[in-house]
């Protein structure tokens, strides 16, 4: 599942990162079997590499959007992304 194509077709980008074993090691936690937020650094990252533990059996994608999703101050209210990626990305499934 690939989302760089749809990407370069539509105003949203998007670009895999690293899913490397420093962010599990982030996720370790002394009172759960894992902690759903890591350290100060890579938040989008450690997202991911949670819910990596989850979706073993599956292919999957995480799209963070937290910081597109909104806008503040005079325009404020949603921003609509990432709608045009995932059209896309259907649109070129079925072709």
């Amino acid at each position: 599942m690939h989302y760089s194509k749809p990407a370069t077709e539509t105003t949203d980008k998007a670009w895999r990162l690293p899913l490397s074993e420093e962010y599990q090691e982030q996720l370790k936690s002394p009172f759960a079997d894992l902690a759903n937020i890591g350290g100060r650094w890579g938040g989008a990252i450690t997202a991911g590499a949670f819910l990596s533990n989850f979706t073993k059996k599956y292919r999957w994608a995480h799209l963070d959007i937290a910081g597109t999703a909104w806008l503040q101050g005079a325009n404020k209210g949603a921003t609509g992304r990432p709608v045009s990626l995932l059209t896309q990305f259907l649109i070129n499934q079925v072709k």
